[in-house]
């Protein structure tokens, strides 16, 4: 076949955000933090549209979604398309990244999109069998986003176990203004006192599975640093403490906090009461690696082709 001959390819991803319900860092090594984290994917994602090229450039533009992100090779979704193409010398890629996931909010949007344009270039070129080590060069939670769910993450997010939770949680979230630099926020968690955990992410992982749990036990270590960085994410969180959620908890080094309510119904009753107080807030459900495998169509997890939307 004529390379001129052959129909430009465009597949759709749901690059989904995720929420951790638990953080703590529990050591340092190579100047990483190394973390134990509780995490599930979220029914929020960012939308990427990937079309084959005949030459070896990447293409990046923003869609209508609601922020703005760089178009150049500053950004990851550019990163995680160029990597793929050099390492496997594919042709490259026309992307269009519609972010829906608020940047720099705690909810994971970037390594989501890493995620994405990796399976998306995979669907484009069939080079590789395992994207794992790829995501894993890029983003601490890439690797775990190409699959989702509900899991556990260690070391810098890279270890994933999978977790067997099929318990449905409603979330009510507020993305403070002002965002959290993660660099900031880890030096400042390093500088000042901390007061120990009286339980950890196993506790948590008990609760959730057995699933009649009235209340969950959250945690995040950098919640502190956050805070003494952005006010606001204090005020999101005990804005939403005071709705009575069954638990509140910051998501990722902030500026998103996370309130679980019994139903979506309750939730949509704490965005309601939250209208002129926040600009950025989101009803949304936990979705299980299955759930996501049905919404994204047959293949693979994130993958939905061009016409399921």
């Amino acid at each position: 076949i004529n390379e001129r001959d052959i129909i430009m390819k465009t597949v759709r991803i749901k690059a989904y955000a995720k929420v951790n319900l638990f953080l703590d860092i529990v050591g340092k090594e190579n100047g990483y933090h190394l973390l134990d984290t509780v995490v599930t994917t979220v029914d929020l994602f960012d939308s990427i549209t990937l079309t084959a090229r005949k030459d070896k450039k990447i293409v990046l533009k923003t869609g209508g979604g609601l922020y703005s992100v760089t178009e150049n090779s500053d950004n990851n979704a550019y990163k995680a398309a160029a990597l793929y193409s050099e390492r496997f010398s594919t042709a490259g890629a026309d992307i269009v990244l519609n972010k829906h996931i608020p940047v720099g909010s705690g909810l994971g949007g970037s390594s989501a999109d890493i995620a994405g344009v990796l399976i998306g270039m995979e669907k484009l070129y069939s080079k590789c069998k395992d994207l794992k080590p790829l995501a894993d060069e890029l983003g601490s939670d890439s690797g775990y986003l190409l699959s989702g769910g509900w899991a556990r993450l260690k070391g810098r997010g890279e270890i994933v176990e999978k977790l067997d939770i099929d318990k449905k949680l409603y979330f009510f979230i507020i993305t403070a203004d002002g965002g959290v630099n993660t660099s900031e926020c880890y030096r400042l968690y390093d500088s000042t006192e901390k007061a120990p955990v009286s339980f950890g992410a196993d506790k948590l992982i008990s609760d959730l599975s057995s699933g009649d749990a009235e209340s969950y036990d959250l945690y995040n270590a950098l919640y502190a640093p956050a805070t003494t960085i952005n006010e606001n994410v204090k005020k999101a969180y005990e804005f939403i403490k005071d709705l009575s959620p069954k638990a509140v908890v910051m998501s990722g080094s902030g500026s998103s906090v996370a309130g679980i309510f019994d139903t979506a119904e309750l939730c949509q009753w704490a965005q309601a009461k939250a209208k002129y107080l926040f600009k950025n807030t989101f009803v949304t459900e936990s979705l299980s690696d299955a759930e996501i495998k049905k919404r994204s169509g047959a293949g693979r997890t994130l993958y939905s082709p061009a016409e399921a939307d």
